[in-house]
């Protein structure tokens, strides 16, 4: 994502159409097709807020409404496991990028003690 696209400035819309954009137009998790301003799409934290991940674009992917209420707080590796037992083909390639993006940023912007540790177990897990 280019520096434009991941600023804090950036209108809500305009962030979350590059998202979708970056990610494929598709839920991470089940691979259903997702358009701005369809009802179903959400977008959701890969670290999750409850852990600490921040509210940056880097840390954010398009997932439909079912796929999200379903992982809830599940670490990203668990849940990348669960769809995979279920028959679906998750974008495992999105979730680590979206990792990685998420690691790079807290290294220029500092700050996220408490999501670091968790993140740096998913990388290692899916690394």
């Amino acid at each position: 994502m280019s520096t434009r696209e991941s600023a804090p400035d950036l209108p809500r819309p305009e962030r979350l159409a590059a998202i979708l954009e970056r990610d494929g137009g598709e839920c991470v998790w089940c691979r259903r097709p997702l358009a701005p301003g369809q009802r179903d799409l959400t977008f959701e934290h890969v670290v999750p807020r409850l852990k600490g991940g921040p509210a940056w674009a880097d840390n954010e992917v398009p997932a439909c409404r079912a796929c999200n209420r379903r992982r809830g707080h599940l670490a990203p590796s668990a849940y990348l496991a669960d769809c995979e037992a279920r028959g679906l083909s998750p974008n495992r390639a999105a979730i680590v990028g979206s990792l990685r993006r998420l690691a790079e940023a807290i290294a220029v912007r500092g700050g996220q003690r408490r999501a670091r540790p968790y993140l740096e177990r998913e990388l290692r897990r899916l690394g």
